[in-house]
């Protein structure tokens, strides 16, 4: 709190008359800002024609939103219960949609129509799990992680057009 209050300029008597405790800042923070990002993605995925341009664009923000952020955001969430909840159920939502999202890929030539991607699904979230557990993001950028990593296992997923379009997408 002695950090917040001096970026701000404010006094910490100021933040705890507004906050019981660091958690309830640290929630409110993460919620705003979660709103603000889905806000630019969903601007941002307006303009897409097919699920390769959304998952470009996907990407780019989610790099530059990872380059926003501070390592130490990522150990210091699980330490907050409600923030963590807040996350977890994010992560849930976000889960669910993608099979709408992967339909569409289906339907429009670029993902494979014969596996399970249930499966699949549960394959990026261990990925992710891995990747935030094993705190990756300190020793690789967030771009060779994406390349060598999520790119690698999508390109499974996809028909010959869709490893195509990744192919031109990440060589562009």
């Amino acid at each position: 709190m002695d950090d917040v209050a001096q970026t701000m300029g404010i006094s910490k008597r100021t933040i705890y008359e507004l906050y019981d405790k660091k958690e309830d800042l640290l929630f409110e923070v993460v919620v705003k800002h979660f709103k603000q990002r889905m806000d630019r993605m969903e601007q941002a995925v307006s303009h897409c024609s097919n699920v390769m341009e959304i998952l470009l664009e996907v990407y780019h923000m989610k790099v530059s939103n990872f380059k926003e952020t501070n390592p130490l955001f990522f150990t210091e969430m699980i330490r907050y219960p409600q923030v963590k909840k807040f996350l977890d159920e994010q992560n849930n939502l976000m889960r669910d949609s993608s099979y709408g999202f992967i339909q569409r890929g289906v339907e429009e030539g670029y993902f494979r129509a014969d596996l399970n991607y249930q499966m699949a699904v549960l394959q990026f979230d261990a990925m992710g799990e891995y990747i935030m557990q094993k705190e990756l993001y300190r020793q690789y950028s967030i771009e060779d992680i994406f390349r060598n990593l999520v790119f690698v296992s999508l390109r499974g997923l996809c028909t010959d057009k869709g490893i195509k379009a990744i192919d031109e997408m990440l060589f562009q």
